[in-house]
């Protein structure tokens, strides 16, 4: 008896524990990234981001205009806030930038994460935009040819014949405030907050649709893969995804290559590309733990391009302040734009970045404080610098070099 009954305890043990197996969730093999950021299916390219092209020569043609005394508010304006079908570029690169139906101003400050229940940001944030390039028009072109001084827009030249600067009455360079504010409010909050969040990822049918292989129609790939690959695309997107060149735009990958050439930041590009490659082949391989985990990373590290740079241009500032005003209004000016754009970092693992805009508005403030830029002290540009290398566990003669 004690043996039928062992044998029948056994046998209900083997049961539950079968039945067990057969309902826990299939674990994926453990998933390796490609030698390049190449994925095929059938044996077409499954990656595609062209919309995130196109915004990168948008805002190139922007900028560029911006430059140009002679464009009008009209053009400018038409350039932030395409609407398809307008003549609004010269479409160097032949993108179909004109029949687009994307645009600059649309993807500003519009991540899911920080700004779809947060508006009222969101459109004091485009306001912004809108101001500086209106001030470029008003302010900054009619005095092209004057001579600025504190509190009146001009041009003023870097010591022995170098570069004139164009500024409004703060000494700021009003482009390099929408270049480098465009590095934050449209590619690192896109990229970090918007295509990378799960609440994007996994949004609607996506995963049950990635785990059935079923493709967005008309198209090669899932809707979770296009969705990393448009994160991919406002970091890579001016260059050929399978070996991108760093410094191929006038965005965040031109300062990805600025901070890898620093020999305390070295590796930080390979880090960014790899984990992007990862945690795309691991949304291949259905694995979503490892595809999450490489989205902390990529925050971390593209948080982190924006902090070195923006220490880097005050403190570059700094030291021409008082011997040569061009110079030094030309890396505060950057230094601007670089600390404007510290409210569209990601601390990993948290729905914060690593600077509210409260913060970053009370840095901005300190910046513009009476004339500017002419009035700033060494003092306040220290200050202000230790502050962002501090929260993000460098130095400031780490990313000052």
């Amino acid at each position: 008896m004690k043996k039928i009954f062992l044998l029948l305890a056994l046998s209900t043990f083997v049961f539950i524990s079968c039945k067990n197996d057969d309902n826990d969730p299939v674990q994926p093999d453990p998933t390796v990234a490609p030698a390049t950021y190449t994925f095929l299916r059938d044996g077409a390219t499954t990656v595609s981001y062209d919309g995130q092209t196109q915004r990168i020569a948008m805002a190139k043609e922007l900028i560029d205009a911006l430059k140009d005394e002679t464009t009008s508010l009209g053009a400018l304006q038409g350039m932030f806030d395409h609407q398809q079908g307008n003549a609004d570029f010269a479409d160097l690169g032949n993108l179909d930038l004109n029949a687009s139906s994307k645009s600059v101003k649309s993807k500003t400050a519009a991540s899911a994460d920080f700004f779809a229940a947060n508006t009222t940001d969101a459109t004091a944030i485009k306001a912004e935009f809108d101001s500086w390039i209106a001030s470029q028009v008003s302010d900054v072109f009619p005095n092209w040819t004057a001579d600025a001084s504190a509190g009146n827009p001009g041009k003023i030249q870097e010591n022995g014949g170098g570069s004139t600067r164009y500024v409004n009455g703060d000494g700021l360079e009003l482009n390099q405030a929408v270049n480098k504010g465009l590095i934050g409010a449209l590619m690192t909050d896109q990229m970090l907050n918007n295509y990378l969040s799960p609440a994007v990822l996994d949004a609607g049918s996506n995963v049950s649709d990635n785990d059935a292989g079923t493709l967005s129609s008309g198209k090669n790939y899932t809707t979770m893969e296009h969705k990393w690959d448009e994160a991919f695309g406002y970091l890579y997107g001016a260059d050929v995804q399978d070996n991108p060149a760093l410094g191929a735009d006038a965005f965040l990958n031109k300062y990805l290559a600025r901070v890898e050439g620093d020999p305390d930041f070295s590796g930080i590009a390979a880090t960014i590309y790899d984990a992007f490659k990862l945690g795309r082949a691991a949304i291949v391989n259905k694995d979503y733990i490892t595809r999450d985990e490489q989205a902390e990373i990529i925050r971390e590290n593209v948080s982190k391009v924006i902090a070195v740079r923006a220490v880097y241009y005050l403190q570059a500032g700094k030291a021409s302040l008082g011997t040569d005003w061009a110079s030094a209004f030309h890396d505060l000016s950057e230094g601007f734009g670089f600390v404007y754009s510290l409210q569209f970092t990601r601390i990993p693992n948290t729905d914060n970045p690593y600077f509210t805009k409260a913060e970053v508005d009370g840095y901005i403030s300190q910046l513009t404080a009476g004339n500017g830029f002419w009035d700033v002290s060494a003092t306040t540009l220290d200050t202000m610098s230790e502050a962002i290398a501090s929260r993000f566990g460098i130095t400031v003669v780490q990313a000052a070099d």
